[in-house]
């Protein structure tokens, strides 16, 4: 056999396709039945819709979540085209980003074997391709997706500028741009004193004239938009962005006691449970171990460059998160996507060094790959087949169900539509009502009140006092005459008794 065919048909290529195959099935399996489609999906496919349907050109993407703080466009826009082959349904541009989320997992196989050996490539990738958490990441119609690869590519830059290439900073500027702008959430803001220290670091291969202008303009189109649309409207992004992260602002400061603590123990639950969904004492002698390896392993570790990349980005972030308090001190999981494979990268490099150690290492990592699939497996084997038969159960399944019932209904009819949706604004109904109403229905809910009103509902546990009475209200409104559930979704057909002609 010739050695190029023996190489493309070598163990590792046959294994990381196997790896890669499987994850993506992992990611994609029953999606249009399972898709959790909600708040921010129905919010961000209505201005998608908008923009292919209705010509309506934006400047800003979602909310940050901070009062007044918008994204860049650009997840509307990559998104945009998905929608429109897939005639507004959400399937394909989820397929579109959990693809991606698959490369993420090549890149990371890739940077493995490259910053250390191929044992080390095949670990990451198995760990980002079949860890629970990092599959539900992936499985997320939402701006934060993008990423878990995003995150590769920088890495990936920055080991490109270390080797001597200059056209690593374009790149650079770009990802970080886009992290910073458009899709990272909270964490990736502390690219940046990374990026500071690096170039201070790589001085000797910093940018020449052409990459520091090509870098220059790639990172002001990250955030051009938001400029725009702040001129246009007397600065409000800018005042808003002020009053949350200017003096006076408790934004930043001083950390108590208190504080670091409670903020390393959320460091400790964010990257341990992506590894192993629960603490029993062996997963925690298995961290602990890999801990103790760690720091054994750092005077050594410390001498790759490779390696100290990784460990200033993840150190960028742990150190400046103490001094951010923002957003009344929550560190939410999904904070710090952008640092998940990193993480992931970082482990699976300790676990490759404790690989090497013989028979003893050989034991321990094979030990690890037994826990990490019975920590693993079952639950996302669960997951994707879930019947979305549960009382709590909302996935796309029960929302296409509940609107088939409506539209059965009515039969000819106009009709009305009210929903409760927690938190309270239904834009994942006003999409699929929408989208379906246009595709496949090919009529919509009237605006102007008609006797024929149909209320639906979703399940709130957090809070049942506010469904209750939303649904008192409903009794003022219009009686009840027909009644059905589909998994946490209640549809009632009513005659209404209280509207204006």
């Amino acid at each position: 056999m010739p050695k190029k065919i023996k190489k493309i048909f070598s163990v590792q290529n046959i294994l990381i396709s196997i790896i890669l195959i499987g994850a993506f099935i992992l990611r994609v399996f029953r999606v249009n039945q399972i898709l959790n489609f909600y708040y921010d999906q129905g919010r961000d496919a209505l201005v998608i819709w908008d923009f292919i349907y209705n010509h309506k050109f934006f400047l800003i993407g979602p909310t940050t979540g901070l009062p007044g703080i918008f994204r860049a466009p650009y997840y509307y826009y990559l998104l945009a085209p998905f929608y429109w082959i897939g005639h507004g349904s959400p399937i394909l541009p989820f397929v579109f980003l959990a693809f991606t989320t698959v490369v993420a997992v090549w890149l990371i196989y890739h940077l493995g074997t490259k910053i250390q050996d191929k044992t080390t490539g095949i670990i990451a990738a198995i760990i980002a391709g079949f860890s629970f958490n990092i599959v539900l990441a992936s499985r997320w119609l939402s701006n934060p997706t993008p990423m878990l690869l995003l995150s590769l590519v920088l890495v990936w830059a920055m080991i490109k500028v270390t080797e001597g290439k200059k056209w690593g900073w374009p790149v650079i500027a770009t990802v970080a741009g886009l992290s910073l702008f458009s899709f990272g959430s909270s964490g990736e803001f502390f690219y940046f004193p990374a990026l500071a220290i690096f170039l201070i670091w790589q001085w000797k291969n910093r940018p020449d004239l052409k990459n520091f202008i090509l870098s220059a303009i790639l990172f002001f189109l990250t955030f051009a938009p938001l400029v725009l649309f702040d001129i246009k409207h007397q600065h409000i992004l800018l005042h808003n962005l002020f009053g949350t992260f200017g003096m006076g602002s408790g934004s930043f400061g001083m950390p108590s006691w208190v504080f670091i603590k409670s903020r390393t123990s959320d460091y400790v639950n964010i990257f341990t449970n992506k590894i192993f969904q629960s603490g029993n004492n062996f997963n925690s002698a298995v961290m602990v171990i890999t801990g103790i390896s760690f720091l054994a392993f750092l005077p050594k570790l410390i001498k790759n460059t490779k390696v100290n990349v990784i460990l200033l980005l993840l150190l960028s972030a742990v150190v400046g998160l103490y001094f951010y308090q923002g957003n009344y001190g929550i560190l939410y999981d999904y904070y710090m996507t952008g640092y998940y494979l990193i993480f992931i990268l970082l482990f699976a490099i300790v676990l490759g060094r404790i690989w090497k150690l013989k028979i003893i290492g050989v034991v321990f990592v094979l030990c690890f790959f037994f826990l990490f699939y019975i920590n693993n497996v079952p639950v996302v084997w669960g997951r994707i087949h879930d019947t979305c038969q549960g009382t709590e159960s909302i996935c796309l399944v029960n929302q296409e169900e509940a609107i088939d019932w409506i539209y059965k209904n009515a039969g000819s009819q106009n009709f009305n539509v009210d929903e409760y949706v927690p938190p309270v604004i239904p834009y994942s109904y006003n999409y699929l009502f929408e989208w379906l109403g246009t595709t496949k229905y090919h009529k919509l809910p009237v605006d102007q009140q008609i006797p024929l009103l149909f209320t639906l509902y979703e399940v709130d546990p957090p809070h049942p006092e506010r469904l209750q009475a939303w649904l008192g209200r409903q009794k003022g409104i219009g009686k009840v005459i027909k009644q059905v559930s589909f998994g946490g979704i209640t549809v009632q057909e009513r005659e209404r008794t209280l509207y204006t002609k």
